[in-house]
C-alpha cells in the first residue's frame, strides 16, 4: 500500500504545488496521472521515488516513510538512461551489479537475498534477446526501452513508476509496449504508477486515473477504469468514453 497523508510541496519561491493532498493506493493496482503542463505530475513521481522530498506531510510505501530512494522502487524515464559504451546485456544486468555489490541491506538493495545475475531470461521475454551484444546506437528506440524495462523488472520491484516512458515511440510500438509493460506487471503483482501528457494513453494504462489540476493540488480527483488493458477496450465505448470525460474535466482544470 501507498499512503499519500497531509502532502505540501512546492519548489522555493513558487507557490505550493501541493498543499495537504492526500491519496491512498493499494498494492497491484495501475494508476495513469494526467493533468496540463505545470500540474505537479513528474514532481510527484519523483516523491514517489524518494527523488524529492515532501515541505511537510509524510509518504508510506509498505508502512515505511520514504525519506530517500527506495530500493523496492523502479523508476524508468523516457530517455532509457542506458549507458552508450555498454551492451544491452550489460545494461540490462547494471541494476543487478549494484544490487549484489551492496547485498540485501534494505538501503540499497532489496533485503531478501542476492539476485540471479541471469539477465537473459528477461531479454527473451522482451523480445531482444537477439540484441543482447549491440549497443543503444544500433537498436531502436522500441529496443532501449525494451532494454530499460528488463534492467528495471529484473530487479523484481513491488512499485514501478514511470515517467512518460513511450511518448517517443511511434504508434505500434506504444501499443505493443503498453500491452507488455501491463502484462508484466500483474505476473509480479506491482504496483504500477505512469505519468503520461495522453488522454487515450491514461484511459489504456489505468485502472484508475488521477486527475491533476492547476496547483496547488489539494485533493486528489479520481477515474475508475476498470476494463483498462483489456486487449480488445480501445475498440469500446467504454473506453471512448472515458476519454471523453478526461477530455472535459482537463479542459475544465485549465480554463
Amino acid at each position: 500500500m501507498i499512503q499519500i497523508k497531509s502532502l505540501t510541496f512546492g519548489y522555493s519561491g513558487y507557490s505550493p504545488i501541493f498543499q495537504s493532498f492526500d491519496w491512498t493506493l493499494n498494492r497491484g493496482e495501475t494508476w495513469a496521472i494526467i493533468g496540463s503542463s505545470g500540474c505537479g505530475k513528474t514532481s510527484l513521481l519523483y516523491l514517489l521515488a524518494g527523488l524529492l522530498k515532501p515541505t511537510s506531510g509524510e509518504i508510506l510505501i509498505e508502512g515505511e516513510s520514504i525519506v530517500r530512494p527506495r530500493p523496492g522502487t523502479g523508476l524508468i524515464l523516457q530517455e532509457y538512461g542506458l549507458l552508450p559504451w555498454s551492451t544491452v546485456k550489460q545494461n540490462a544486468e547494471l541494476g543487478l551489479r549494484v544490487h549484489n555489490f551492496y547485498g540485501p541491506d534494505g538501503r540499497h538493495a532489496p533485503q531478501g537475498g542476492r539476485t540471479s545475475m541471469d539477465i537473459m531470461p528477461w531479454l527473451e521475454r522482451l523480445g531482444i534477446a537477439h540484441l543482447a551484444e549491440k549497443y543503444p546506437s544500433q537498436i531502436s528506440g522500441g529496443q532501449r526501452q525494451r532494454t530499460a524495462i528488463a534492467r528495471t523488472l529484473a530487479l523484481r520491484p513491488d512499485v514501478l513508476l514511470m515517467d512518460e516512458p513511450f511518448s517517443s515511440l511511434d504508434a505500434v510500438i506504444r501499443e505493443d509496449l503498453q500491452a507488455l509493460t501491463l502484462e508484466l506487471c500483474r505476473e509480479q503483482n506491482i504496483t504500477l504508477i505512469m505519468v503520461t501528457h495522453t488522454i487515450e494513453e491514461a484511459a489504456m494504462m489505468g485502472k484508475k486515473i488521477l486527475l491533476l489540476g492547476e496547483p496547488p493540488n489539494t485533493k486528489p480527483k479520481v477515474f475508475e477504469n476498470p476494463n483498462s488493458g483489456d486487449a480488445e477496450f480501445r475498440q469500446t465505448m467504454e473506453y471512448l468514453e472515458i476519454c471523453k470525460t478526461l477530455r472535459k474535466e482537463l479542459g475544465n482544470e485549465t480554463s
